[in-house]
C-alpha cells in the first residue's frame, strides 16, 4: 500500500463525519450518520429518519417529519425507536411487507415505484439478494420484498441502498449525487462487491455504512477494505463517516444487523 494512501485511510478512519452539508437548490442538505442503516436528512425545515434504530448514538436524532423504512427486519423496522422519533404528524414510507405497521399516515411503495411524499420525491428501488440466503434455494432477502430509496431534495439525488446485493436495478442508476451502499457478510456484500457496484453506478459521493458483521478483526474492516478498493476511482467523492460510535461509557456498539 502507498504511504499516502494508507496515511489519507488512517485519518479518515480516525475523524469520521458526525456531519456532512451537501450544496442544493432552496438550501444545504444536512447528512448525518447515525448507526448501522440509520441516516438523518434534513432539507427545507424537514427532518428525515432513514431505517432508524434503537442502538443509540452520541447525537441524538431529531422528531422526524418523515420516517423511511427499508426492510422487515428489526434493525431497520425498529418500532420502539419510530415511536420515540415520531410527531402526530409524521408521515412513514415503507414497502408492502410493511402495509399496516406504522402509526400514521402511510405510503406504501412497492419496487419501481415513485411517489411525492410531503413534497419530498422517493423511487423505491429493489433491494435484494442474488445468491446469497440461509439454505439451498432460499435467499436472506428476496426480490419485492425491500426497498432501496433515491431521495430527490433541493435537485440532489440521495441512494440509501438498504439491504441487498449489486443488483441490474442498482447497477442501472444514473445521477445519483449521494449514495449510502452497504456491505456485510453474509447478508449484503463483500467490500469489493460493493466498490464493484458503486464504480457502475457512479455516484458524485459515497460513503459505507450498514458495514458491521460478527467476527471482523478490526471491527472497521469492511468500511477499511471499501476504502481500499475504491482507491482511484475518478469521478467518484469516497467519504468516510462513523456508523458504530461508541455510546458514552461504553467501550463500542457490535452486532452485524442483517
Amino acid at each position: 500500500m502507498r504511504t499516502w494512501l494508507a496515511a489519507a485511510m488512517v485519518a479518515a478512519l480516525a475523524t469520521g463525519v458526525m456531519a456532512d452539508t451537501i450544496p442544493a437548490s432552496g438550501g444545504p442538505i444536512e447528512l448525518t450518520p447515525m448507526v448501522h442503516a440509520h441516516v438523518q436528512i434534513e432539507f427545507g425545515g424537514k427532518v428525515i429518519q432513514v431505517d432508524p434504530t434503537s442502538q443509540t448514538n452520541p447525537q441524538a436524532p431529531r422528531a422526524a417529519d418523515l420516517i423511511l423504512v427499508t426492510d422487515i427486519h428489526p434493525d431497520h423496522m425498529d418500532a420502539a425507536s419510530i415511536e420515540r422519533m415520531r410527531k402526530p404528524t409524521t408521515r412513514f414510507v415503507g414497502p408492502p411487507a410493511l402495509a399496516g405497521r406504522f402509526p400514521g399516515e402511510t405510503t406504501i411503495l412497492a419496487n419501481g415505484e415513485t411517489a411525492v411524499v410531503d413534497g419530498i420525491s422517493i423511487q423505491a428501488v429493489a433491494a435484494y439478494n442474488l445468491t446469497r440466503g440461509p439454505a439451498a434455494g432460499q435467499l436472506y432477502h428476496p426480490k419485492g420484498r425491500g426497498n432501496a430509496y433515491v431521495l430527490t431534495l433541493g435537485g440532489k439525488r440521495i441512494l440509501l441502498t438498504g439491504d441487498t446485493e449489486c443488483t441490474p436495478e442498482l447497477k442501472a442508476l444514473t445521477g445519483i449525487d449521494v449514495a449510502f451502499v452497504t456491505m456485510n457478510l453474509p447478508f449484503t456484500m463483500t467490500p469489493q462487491e460493493a466498490a464493484d457496484c458503486v464504480r457502475a453506478f457512479k455516484p458524485a459521493i459515497v460513503y459505507a455504512y450498514h458495514y458491521r458483521q460478527d467476527g471482523l478483526v478490526p471491527p472497521e474492516k469492511n468500511r477499511t477494505d471499501f476504502l481500499l478498493a475504491m482507491a482511484g476511482a475518478t469521478g467518484i467523492d469516497v467519504r468516510s463517516a462513523d456508523f458504530y460510535p461508541p455510546p458514552p461509557g461504553a467501550p463500542g456498539i457490535g452486532g452485524r444487523g442483517q
